[in-house]
């Protein structure tokens, strides 16, 4: 896990310089066109980590969840997180 962690950490710190980029293409009135590039880019980022954290909660905390007794609780968040990401 912490590798894992480490690796979020590092790909967060990409995206926030990425953030900042945009920022200044904004503020230089880059071509609109490259702006939303970038900003699909970013978005794309923010869903990879996202899909790597759900990946680990659904390996982890569901699956201990369910072997303590705690079905119902593990089936509400399986369909958060199945929500989550139709949003």
């Amino acid at each position: 896990m912490k590798e894992d962690k480490k690796k979020l950490v590092r790909r967060l710190k990409i995206i926030e310089g990425q953030v900042r980029g945009l920022q200044e293409m904004i503020e230089k009135d880059v071509y609109c066109i490259d702006v939303i590039t970038q900003t699909s880019a970013v978005k794309q980022a923010l869903t990879a980590i996202e899909d790597v954290l759900m990946e680990g909660h659904l390996k982890s905390c569901v699956i201990r969840q369910m072997k303590t007794g705690q079905e119902k609780k593990a089936q509400d968040e399986i369909l958060k997180v199945y929500k989550l990401k139709r949003k």
